[in-house]
């Protein structure tokens, strides 16, 4: 549903949705196959990283989550987004590069890049305040 902007800020910037990506990680297909397959789907690349930095292997995680915020900054270049404003989380194709984004603050906190970790947290709290506080609260953190 889209909903007009009564701020005056720019107007949320919505991804367009890879069918056959999704559908590959949601019948449980390796993220990394997927990846593969679909290199600018933020959702595998994103996956990937939550995995390995489950691992234990931030450096790892931080390759992966900066790959994945990458393909979604072209994503959401490409339909419109001048650099700021709304991502919305709600909108499903939007949440490979918010989880992106989150993973790679996360991953960058765990190697000692703080002024990344911050940036990327902000940006994120900027995008969608509903993305920061779900990942948030699924990483136990609230």
């Amino acid at each position: 549903m889209e909903r007009q902007n009564l701020l005056g800020g720019p107007p949320a910037t919505y991804l367009p949705g890879n069918e056959e990506a999704a559908a590959a990680l949601n019948a449980g297909e390796a993220p990394g196959k997927v990846a593969a397959r679909f290199p600018a789907c933020s959702a595998a690349w994103a996956a990937l990283a939550e995995r390995a930095f489950g691992q234990g292997d931030a450096v790892t995680a931080y390759a992966y989550a900066r790959t994945g915020y990458h393909r979604g900054l072209d994503q959401l270049r490409r339909a419109g987004w001048k650099g700021h404003g709304p991502v919305p989380w709600e909108h499903e194709p939007n949440r490979g590069f918010l989880r992106s984004l989150y993973m790679l603050g996360v991953s960058a906190a765990a190697v000692g890049e703080d002024d990344e970790a911050e940036r990327c947290a902000q940006f994120l709290r900027d995008s969608s305040a509903t993305a920061a506080a779900v990942l948030a609260a699924e990483a136990g953190a609230e």
